[in-house]
């Protein structure tokens, strides 16, 4: 990667001293212990433990090209269960130790225009880094973002594969596919299709975002590759009162449909129970709140129709957030949302307060949940955020805690409660 940036600037009639000489790295450390305690008695409570570095190297800019690559390496140190039922595999998998690269892209910038290639995170609705966990999720591909005026940004992406969370390479699956698809290690996922099933030949998405004068508005379309074709467009407004009280509305839509060759169709692969003769879903949902100073709440509702000839009795299908919970609907919880559970409605009230001028937020929400396949169900969540800059710069300590009860369909194991807990430390340099 070093070596295509060093000829681009090159090319660009550069000296690569400069691209060297004013480098920049940069990284966090994240310390993290997950624990899953059920109810049900014949399932075994889950932990996992891991100390994670992440290391940002970028290069000085030489008329316009740079390089940056980011190193990851995650670390149990032997506290994994000897017992494999007892791990929590989504937070690095069941080993003891990942290692591997979540960035080595060339880009060019200017104030126009920014272009990527090579392995990067990505941010959009439906296909970003799902950063839950102790690595995000990467994308091996092309980016443009164009920015015609103040606000406005324009992009086309092109990936080819991408790199879940624990995985230690990149890979042509998602979600979907058996947790170990031609040699991935990909858990905490779907994996709902069969392992002969045929690979994904990647993303194409083109979107458009805008935040100004109040609003903030994207719409996207995707092509997810023998999975589906998907758009999606939200909004939200936020109404400038000139005192403390910040009322906002917000709406969004989204409509996936089959598209050719659909790997979940011609492998009559169940999703949440059913299988289906085309992928085709419309979803729509509305969140209104208000600020109040160091307060913020909001209700927000959303409603994903159903089809009894589509697959999941029309799911959304979303290859890169499926079980992650990082899909934007309003009314997704931290386990699991709409597109996890499939058709029906549900709606969901949040609180957040800042104390300590921002350094402590405290957030709380439920969420309640009425669908066709999985029945009635409720999550509680509870977020506390600590900023420790004034101990360490860059130190934050973090415990998300949720514990969700009811649905059918093993909805929850034996249909009973459970509860997740996160604590999270992280120290970013």
């Amino acid at each position: 990667m070093l070596a295509a940036a060093t000829l681009a600037c090159v090319v660009a009639g550069a000296h690569a001293d400069d691209f060297f000489r004013d480098a920049k790295v940069d990284g966090e450390v994240r310390l993290y212990r997950f624990d899953r305690n059920y109810d049900n008695p014949t399932s075994k409570d889950q932990f996992s433990n891991s100390l994670t570095g992440l290391l940002t190297v970028r290069s000085g800019q030489v008329n316009g090209f740079s390089a940056v690559a980011t190193g990851f390496s995650a670390h149990s140190f032997g506290t994994q269960s000897h017992d494999t039922g007892r791990i929590d595999a989504s937070l690095m998998g069941p080993g003891n130790t990942i290692d591997g690269f979540t960035q080595a892209y060339v880009e060019y910038a200017n104030p126009w225009l920014t272009v990527r290639a090579g392995d990067q995170y990505l941010n959009t609705p439906w296909m970003g880094q799902s950063d839950s966990r102790v690595v995000p999720a990467s994308y091996q591909g092309a980016m443009l973002d164009f920015k015609p005026a103040k606000g406005w940004d324009i992009y086309a992406i092109r990936t080819l594969r991408w790199k879940s969370r624990t995985s230690d390479a990149y890979n042509d699956d998602n979600v979907y596919y058996p947790s170990t698809y031609h040699g991935d290690t990909m858990y905490g996922n779907n994996g709902s299709l069969p392992s002969s099933a045929r690979s994904q030949d990647g993303t194409t998405a083109v979107g458009s975002t805008y935040a100004g004068h109040g609003l903030k508005a994207q719409a996207w379309y995707y092509d997810f590759e023998h999975f589906g074709h998907l758009g999606y467009v939200d909004g939200m407004y936020t109404i400038d009162t000139g005192t403390v009280l910040k009322p906002f509305v917000g709406a969004q839509l989204v409509r996936e449909t089959t598209g050719s060759g659909n790997v979940i169709v011609d492998t009559h692969t169940k999703i949440t129970g059913v299988a289906g003769q085309r992928v085709d879903a419309s979803a729509w949902g509305v969140d209104a709140g208000v600020g109040i100073g160091q307060a913020k709440f909001d209700v927000a509702y959303n409603k994903l129709d159903s089809d009894r000839n589509a697959v999941g009795a029309g799911a959304i299908i979303s290859p890169y957030t499926n079980t992650y919970a990082t899909d934007p609907l309003y009314t997704t919880s931290m386990l699991r949302g709409l597109v996890e559970q499939g058709p029906g409605h549900a709606w969901k009230a949040k609180a957040q307060y800042a104390l300590f001028r921002g350094d402590l937020t405290l957030i709380a929400s439920y969420a309640h949940y009425d669908t066709l396949l999985r029945g009635t169900s409720h999550d509680v969540y509870v977020d506390i955020v600590w900023k420790l800059d004034k101990l360490l710069k860059g130190l934050q300590l973090r415990n998300r805690w949720e514990h969700t009860v009811g649905g059918k369909n093993n909805l929850n194991p034996g249909n009973m409660p459970w509860t997740n807990n996160r604590l999270m430390l992280s120290y970013k340099f």
